[in-house]
């Protein structure tokens, strides 16, 4: 039975009164998310695919059914002139009906030149299941106070170890089978470059493309350095920071950059490197640390899109070489920091430095063990799963 998705109400309140974009990566759930808000909210509607032959003739003859009170357009970016298209059918039709638009690569076009579609919509970013999306908790929080883990029970528990396992992909989490998950990895993968990338983006040589997406899981959590892989793929300095643009475009992996403070000799420049799906990461350490980024990531997206917080996730690193692994700010305010560790130990002293240097309110350290929660030197030591249940 198909169900709700976190960001149901925001995106049927919003297209009350203006278009509504969904962005995320293949096969996340946006053409489900948007057929649910359809079917249960909507008398009529009409669903049309850019990829589809009939539909892509019906969108520009703007054939359309009678008395219909929303229009689904999937995919529709990789039409040269949608956002000129979608602007005309908006403008002459906003009283009459709603418009929802899905897409695999971002729609969040605003910040880039040319004839802007600012203020005609709303955008949101869709993410994999998260701990609490995944059993249909909804978690209380309250921004710029301690994270709230009322939520927290032993289901949680094993929840987490398959949502570790399987990533927070539906069809591979529901599924919790090893052998579909290869299958749906392997596909997935190429149809994301084969596909998906070479119907938008101009590439030469898809194959050394396919070749830096091979690569990418090894880098997770470290510094992204171009030079290297531009050494292992043999192309360009420019070419393979290209790349990792598109890739990030199609919400292949994500990267997130240090905190610049005055109070500290920070680093600016130097990106860490994540997946949208930790499942393919093969050393464990990474994929732990990619779990928590792709949670913590979910709900600087969620305070964004849905609320309005300019809310951020970064790391922090100095000169120095002290280091956290992430840090959300709001309104570039810290708010709270989190370092990621297998196991129990003792607390690190760049969390301790940073926490007085920067005056972070909350400050985590989250272990893999279960069944951990206690503070030690003002630092709330948790475990994984706990942790994530606060957390949308």
């Amino acid at each position: 039975m198909i169900k709700a998705r976190y960001i149901t109400e925001n995106i049927y309140n919003d297209l009350k009164d203006k278009m509504v974009f969904v962005g995320g990566p293949r096969q996340v759930g946006k053409t489900t998310l948007a057929l649910y808000i359809a079917d249960n909210y909507f008398k009529s509607y009409q669903y049309v695919n850019w990829d589809n032959r009939q539909d892509r003739k019906d969108i520009l003859n703007s054939v359309r059914k009678p008395e219909i009170k929303l229009i689904v357009y999937d995919e529709i970016h990789k039409y040269k002139f949608w956002k000129n298209y979608l602007k005309g059918e908006y403008d002459k039709h906003k009283e009459d009906f709603d418009i929802l638009v899905t897409g695999s690569a971002r729609l969040d076009i605003y910040r880039k030149g040319g004839d802007s579609l600012l203020g005609r919509y709303r955008y949101y970013r869709l993410h994999p299941f998260s701990l609490s999306e995944f059993l249909g908790k909804k978690p209380y929080y309250a921004v710029d106070k301690e994270l709230n883990f009322d939520n927290y029970s032993k289901e949680y528990d094993k929840a987490s170890d398959l949502l570790l396992k399987f990533g927070g992909f539906p069809e591979p989490l529901f599924k919790q089978s090893e052998k579909d998950l290869r299958r749906w990895l392997n596909e997935r993968l190429d149809r994301l470059v084969m596909n998906d990338i070479r119907d938008i983006e101009n590439i030469r040589n898809l194959s050394l493309m396919q070749v830096l997406v091979d690569l990418m899981p090894s880098k997770v959590s470290s510094v992204l350095s171009i030079n290297s892989l531009r050494e292992d793929i043999e192309v360009s300095h420019k070419t393979i920071s290209s790349w990792i643009d598109i890739l990030e475009r199609f919400y292949y992996c994500f990267r997130i950059y240090p905190f610049y403070s005055s109070k500290i000799k920070s680093l600016r420049k130097e990106p860490k490197v994540y997946l949208w799906d930790w499942s393919e990461i093969e050393e464990d350490g990474a994929k732990y640390e990619n779990i928590i980024a792709s949670h913590l990531i979910k709900f600087c997206h969620y305070l964004y899109d849905a609320e309005g917080y300019k809310a951020e996730l970064h790391y922090i690193r100095d000169r120095e070489k002290r280091e956290v692994d992430f840090l959300i700010s709001v309104n570039k305010k810290p708010w709270f920091c989190v370092e990621a560790k297998k196991s129990l130990g003792n607390v690190p002293a760049s969390l301790l430095y940073f926490r007085e240097k920067l005056s972070i309110p909350y400050n985590y350290i989250v272990v893999q063990e279960k069944g951990i929660d206690k503070m030690q030197k003002e630092v709330r030591i948790i475990s994984f799963d706990k942790f994530l249940s606060s957390l949308i």
